[in-house]
């Protein structure tokens, strides 16, 4: 059973940064798609950010250019890293995985594994 445990969430002003980690165990990184999501109070959750077995990356519109996607695979890691925060960015964040789909997918339909999520408010 793949387990995923995300870190790295807190408290930021705007315009800020944080760097979450989702690590995996149960099996190695290699071989899996990884996404991370954001869910909101009041707003459905949504797909921000996938990267493939492969290393290519995909990103909703209202992130790109602030956030990167990237995975470890010795460290059995991936990670989001977020610039320029704003408020709107404010949500629970979680990471989901998928096995041998080899693409970036920001449908959380596609994913079957999930961590429990950590939090990340943007506020001054």
């Amino acid at each position: 059973q793949l387990q995923l445990v995300e870190s790295g969430g807190g408290l930021v002003q705007p315009g800020g940064s944080l760097r979450l980690s989702c690590v995996v165990s149960g099996s190695t990184l290699d071989d899996y798609m990884i996404g991370w999501f954001r869910h909101a109070p009041g707003k459905e959750r949504e797909g921000i950010s996938a990267i493939s077995t492969d290393g290519r990356t995909n990103h909703i519109d209202s992130v790109k250019g602030r956030f990167s996607i990237f995975r470890d695979n010795a460290k059995n890691t991936v990670f989001l890293q977020m610039k320029m925060l704003k408020s709107d960015d404010t949500a629970r964040y979680y990471c989901a995985a998928k096995q041998r789909l080899y693409r970036a997918s920001l449908s959380k339909e596609d994913y079957v594994y999930w961590g429990q999520g950590t939090p990340v408010t943007v506020s001054s």
